[in-house]
């Protein structure tokens, strides 16, 4: 079965810290690329950032820029999204997904994890 797996998410309080993953299970992630999109409550989904299969990384969030940091561990088979100083406004579900090549438009990306809630609160 063709999944990807996410985890890591969770309740941290504003200016922390967390580490979302994406492992994929039944295929390489080795020529896809991979984005991390996010949905927050009564919001379109919008991408967030994107590794290429080549390792090169888009952002498409100009309010994580400088917060998040995306990477691939291939011989893991994962890809990781680190979140530093996280924000109230950052709160929503995450999803990764796995395409061709990176864009904006989630329509691109043929495989989708199950999504993981990220909550930013005091």
């Amino acid at each position: 079965q063709l999944q990807l797996v996410v985890s890591g998410g969770g309740l941290v309080q504003p200016g922390g810290s967390l580490r979302l993953s994406c492992a994929a299970s039944g295929f390489s992630l080795d020529w896809y690329a991979i984005a991390w999109f996010r949905q927050a409550p009564g919001k379109e989904r919008e991408g967030v950032l994107c590794i290429s299969s080549s390792g090169g990384s888009t952002n498409y969030a100009d309010s994580v820029k400088g917060r998040f940091t995306i990477s691939r561990d291939n011989a893991k088979n994962s890809v990781y999204l680190q979140m530093n100083s996280l924000k109230p406004e950052d709160t929503a579900v995450y999803y990764c997904a796995a395409g061709g090549v990176c864009g904006s438009s989630w329509g691109l990306y043929r495989y989708w994890g199950q999504g993981t809630q990220v909550t930013v609160s005091s």
